[in-house]
């Protein structure tokens, strides 16, 4: 039985989710579940409402680190994703909860909100907000995660990891708030979003997160 995912297709971390799965070749389908006016029963797999939740078979989880976590333990014979030791391992969780403790507040929840979301809900665009997020909170962030990656392909080790799809998740909803990186002044960062964004399994994702967007917006 193929594992279910709830969610929406704009949350970077249902998009996490859906990253890891296809990155793994672990077949999934997706459940569109929003962050409002969700059906009760959606209760019983994350009693604080979030999204995203997962179905495996009679066993349901939430969260999407600890769904990651779940299914690299699961599939222990498929390439990991979270390092091949236990400093790497270490090292792509604390990347993956700076991506989504840090980044998240700024890239998703102001700059995507404001620029993409609340648009179409009626509501103004807080640009100052927006402005203050992308001038005055972000940079000291993207120069540590510049640093850090140095010359480096991927930010752990030399393939691949969830720290490195957890922070492309972030960017991606800062872009669909027409935001991009500042190639001048972090090129490192920069050039790593857009050979991660390049991968087969996050242009297999996109395209429906256009689409919605458009939907949204009324441009479809």
């Amino acid at each position: 039985m193929s594992i279910t995912l709830y969610g929406a297709p704009l949350s970077p971390f249902v998009r996490k989710v859906r990253l890891f799965l296809l990155e793994k070749g672990i077949d999934y389908q997706l459940e569109i579940i929003t962050p409002f006016g969700q059906p009760a029963w959606y209760r019983e797999l994350n009693p604080l409402g979030r999204i995203p939740a997962m179905r495996d078979g009679d066993f349901t989880l939430a969260d999407s680190s600890v769904i990651c976590q779940y299914l690299e333990d699961k599939h222990a014979d498929l390439p990991p994703l979270y390092g091949r030791d236990a400093e790497q391992r270490a090292r792509v969780r604390w990347l993956e909860k700076y991506a989504d403790y840090e980044l998240a507040p700024l890239t998703t929840f102001c700059v995507f909100r404001n620029r993409a979301l609340k648009p179409t809900m009626g509501q103004p665009c807080d640009e100052a907000a927006v402005q203050a997020a992308l001038q005055d909170k972000l940079p000291q962030h993207f120069d540590y995660l510049e640093r850090t990656l140095g010359d480096a392909e991927f930010f752990v080790g030399a393939e691949l990891t969830l720290a490195d799809l957890a922070l492309c998740c972030q960017l991606i909803n800062m872009e669909h708030g027409t935001e991009l990186l500042d190639s001048g002044r972090w090129p490192a960062l920069a050039a790593h979003y857009q050979r991660i964004r390049a991968r087969e399994s996050v242009q297999t994702v996109l395209p429906g997160e256009q689409r919605t967007l458009a939907k949204l917006s009324g441009a479809a």
